[in-house]
């Protein structure tokens, strides 16, 4: 599998979203939309910047009752994206429900993914918010297996983690990696964090890249950047 970048596109606005990737002349990145931009636009931005040329990881991270989630996904399925999400914490039966209604009627779908543990979430938050006694690794390699069960592509997890979800559960199996930072940036709210080159080293098949890029001075040579120490 080819490797990417996966640029956030976390705006509040789709003036302000499609003014950022017209900064972007020539190339058309891989873009997330995630649950603001979603929601203050609704599925016509979805539609808009996929008319333009860009790949979609369409990034609502469902978890409800199995039933709930497979009818949610034959709506996305109809948009087009390239990749979307669940929580894994749905459970094994939930996840198979939202594979099925992603499917179309030809066989195709967007590649799914689980969603493992956020990257904000620390060792301290599992163990006495979530009431989770099995440490970190544990839980996110056991949430990857229940994710490759019910039929899913892959998992979000942290890049600190990727390489152990290879390792537990196939080279085939697709990670995707948010908490992306250079060298010299600020953590802001991740935790679990790591900088595109060693995210490569590891085995993150894609990065998901927000404030690094979208806040820097230069987004297009930010973005160059990351690609060139990813690849």
């Amino acid at each position: 599998m080819n490797r990417d970048v996966i640029i956030a596109c976390d705006f509040a606005s789709k003036e302000q979203t499609l003014a950022f990737l017209d900064k972007f002349e020539g190339v058309k990145p891989f873009v997330k939309i995630g649950m603001e931009l979603y929601y203050a636009c609704g599925p016509d931005i979805v539609r808009e910047i996929k008319a333009r040329g860009h790949k979609i990881f369409l990034d609502l991270k469902l978890h409800d009752i199995p039933n709930t989630v497979k009818k949610a996904m034959c709506v996305l399925s109809q948009l087009d994206v390239d990749m979307c999400n669940v929580h894994a914490s749905g459970g094994v039966e939930m996840m198979r429900y939202a594979v099925e209604g992603l499917t179309r009627d030809d066989g195709t779908r967007p590649l799914l993914i689980a969603v493992t543990q956020l990257t904000s979430t620390s060792d301290d938050m599992l163990r006495n918010e979530l009431l989770i006694d099995a440490n970190m690794q544990d839980t996110i390699v056991k949430y990857a297996q229940n994710a490759k069960e019910a039929g899913l592509d892959g998992v979000v997890c942290s890049p600190l983690e990727a390489g152990l979800i290879k390792q537990n559960v196939g080279s085939d199996f697709v990670a995707v990696t948010p908490g992306i930072r250079f060298a010299d940036s600020k953590k802001d709210d991740q935790v679990r964090i790591t900088t595109p080159a060693r995210a490569r080293e590891i085995g993150s098949d894609f990065i998901v890249v927000g404030r690094p890029i979208t806040a820097a001075d230069d987004p297009v040579a930010a973005y160059e950047k990351c690609c060139s120490d990813f690849k």
